[in-house]
């Protein structure tokens, strides 16, 4: 397993880092949006909708507003922001169920309603979020792959820290696995990434801050890290409601499309936010 795995995150790792450098912003808006409905997709399934017509009805109404949205030129950038916006508010209300994680638990609740709303709610801000970091500059490519790679370090800290140092429950009652070792541990590995990447790696031209700007970017990498731990804690919450493992089966190794991005959904809205008020 470990070894398809590993297979499997070196062929999608440089499809996705191929994908942000060289697709125009208009592209990765139609590859992003074909990866995280499909996201969206499993997150009906876990929210309960198992007939397949009712989840591809369900699909198609998501799809209309990011259609709307890409289409509508003159008001688009301003429906790209409150969208964002919305996704961070979203997130903030995810907490409180957390706190209150058995709320909805029951397959039969009415609750369902608001765990569809939900994913609307988790996917098509992350989209919208994603294509406005992509398409804010001649750098945006960059900032968005800072913004993921931020991630995807914080995600792989997170599992060596806590494989090897984690004592202490995180969540104990939704991912039992997790610990708060391993969470100061993707910070970690996230904040050295984030550095890494806002100074260029070396590469003067590549330079997204200068020094005076990097504790901003910092300060943006330590939220967005958290809120990447909120989205990957809320899809295991919808696991765990459904009695399931993975999201899905579609990537050998790693489970479901959703299993992959939970903690995109959560952090992109907060990164271009927090890049917006810093001024970055």
């Amino acid at each position: 397993m470990t070894k398809t795995r590993v297979l499997a995150a070196l062929i999608m790792a440089p499809a996705a880092i191929a994908a942000i450098l060289l697709l125009p912003s208009q592209w990765l808006a139609a590859a992003a949006a074909v990866v995280l409905l499909i996201g969206l997709w499993e997150w009906l399934k876990l929210s309960g909708i198992e007939d397949t017509l009712a989840r591809t009805t369900l699909l198609l109404l998501n799809l209309v507003p990011m259609v709307l949205m890409v289409w509508d030129r003159d008001s688009s950038l301003f429906l790209f922001q409150i969208a964002a916006l919305v996704g961070v508010g979203w997130w903030l209300l995810a907490l409180l169920w957390l706190k209150f994680n058995r709320f909805g638990a029951d397959p039969d609740s009415p609750v369902r309603v608001l765990k569809l709303l939900a994913g609307t709610l988790a996917v098509i801000p992350a989209w919208a979020a994603l294509v406005l970091i992509h398409a804010s500059s001649e750098q945006g490519h960059l900032w968005l792959l800072t913004s993921l790679a931020v991630v995807w370090a914080a995600d792989s800290g997170a599992y060596f820290a806590g494989r090897h140092f984690g004592r202490h429950k995180l969540a104990p009652t939704v991912s039992p696995n997790k610990t708060w070792e391993g969470l100061f541990g993707g910070l970690v590995a996230g904040l050295l990434v984030a550095s890494a990447f806002g100074l260029g790696l070396g590469v003067p031209s590549w330079q997204l801050v200068t020094v005076g700007q990097l504790p901003w970017l910092l300060l943006v990498t330590v939220v967005v890290v958290f809120a990447s731990v909120l989205g990957d804690l809320f899809e295991s919450l919808l696991k765990r409601h459904a009695g399931a493992k993975d999201s899905g089966h579609i990537i050998p190794g790693h489970g479901g499309v959703l299993d992959r991005v939970d903690g995109v959904l959560a952090a992109l809205p907060v990164f271009v936010i927090g890049k917006e008020i810093c001024g970055l």
